[in-house]
């Protein structure tokens, strides 16, 4: 895995060595039009930098479609960066496995709870899986895996199976998996878009309370801005492959300066963004997101802009730091 040191300018942060900091990170994969077709490149995350302190909560927002699953399994180590590193308290990440020195130390919280559980393997089985590659006896995987069922308010049954429980309740077991080896990093990755509101609200303060108590880190993928506004203080928009801008979550909502952003809180209810800030756009964003096999020209979402200039169809914008801890890209700035 290629990697260079992190640094302020990269990562956007001005602590030179934070827990976890994708670095220049890009994942390019290779697709084939039909049976016979020709191969084409499809970038989906490009060139993307962010830095995760110890146990911080930040938001990755963006529409589906748009890279951030892709990049939540290159910072577990489930993927390889095509180039670009990420690194582990300035270490270069292992790709997940047994035996790795990192292993157990980030762990994933899937959007789907049924499928990432094995239906054939009782609860505690499930949550105590990840500790058999520590090579941790039996009867102690068993007693944590409850223990850890209890954490998450679920004592006693460890000994039903998957089927047996309610979504949200499937999630729980899910993030009691994730924390079974007391990770320094929980990847989240649309943890409640399958869950109807008030489980949706349920999770989220699990999360916040599963913080609290056991200190990891979250990186928390979304398509909500609302949902990550919830538990994020700090946010990270993604358009097409791109971080577009990076921002206090105080600062996005009462004025986002990156027109994607602004189109995001946009379509928010009004309710949620209470005196924090105002709909910056009078309509919903217009369009479909572009293909990643072929990305437009200069900056990526001007063909769905509607402040876009000439030179926003010619030129990819650079970062400009707006104040401290909020950056965007935009030609207009």
């Amino acid at each position: 895995m290629a990697a260079r040191p992190v640094s302020s300018e990269s990562v956007g942060e001005a602590d030179a060595t934070p827990l976890l900091a994708a670095v220049d990170v890009s994942r390019r994969f290779t697709a084939r039009r039909g049976w016979f077709g020709e191969q084409e490149t499809l970038t989906a995350v490009d060139g993307v930098s962010l830095a995760l302190r110890r146990g911080e909560s930040l938001g990755l927002v963006g529409e589906s479609g748009c890279g951030k699953s892709t990049l939540g399994r290159l910072v577990c180590g489930l993927l390889a960066p095509s180039d670009g590193g990420v690194l582990l308290e300035g270490r270069p990440l292992p790709l997940a496995g047994a035996g790795s020195w990192a292993a157990g130390r980030i762990q994933m919280v899937f959007q789907d709870p049924f499928s990432s559980l094995n239906p054939r393997l009782s609860v505690r089985a499930s949550v105590a899986e990840p500790l058999a590659a520590r090579k941790t006896p039996r009867a102690e995987r068993r007693r944590l895996a409850d223990e850890m069922l209890d954490a998450v308010g679920l004592e006693g049954m460890g000994g039903r199976y998957p089927h047996e429980f309610s979504g949200g309740q499937r999630q729980r077991i899910a993030v009691a998996r994730a924390l079974i080896t007391r990770p320094d990093v929980i990847v989240c990755d649309e943890p409640v878009s399958a869950l109807d509101a008030s489980v949706q609200a349920q999770t989220l303060n699990l999360l916040r309370d599963v913080q609290e108590r056991f200190s990891p880190a979250y990186l928390f993928i979304s398509h909500d801005l609302a949902v990550v506004g919830f538990i994020c203080p700090r946010i990270l928009v993604m358009y097409l492959g791109q971080l577009v801008e990076e921002a206090p979550r105080e600062r996005l909502f009462a004025g986002a300066a990156h027109p994607y952003s602004q189109a995001l809180l946009a379509a928010m209810p009004a309710d949620m963004l209470g005196e924090r800030g105002a709909k910056p756009l009078p309509r919903a964003l217009e369009g479909e997101l572009p293909s990643p096999l072929k990305p437009p020209p200069g900056c990526r979402f001007h063909p769905r802009c509607p402040k876009a200039v000439e030179v926003c169809r010619r030129a990819a914008p650079a970062w400009k730091e707006l104040a401290p801890g909020w950056r965007a890209r935009c030609h207009l700035l």
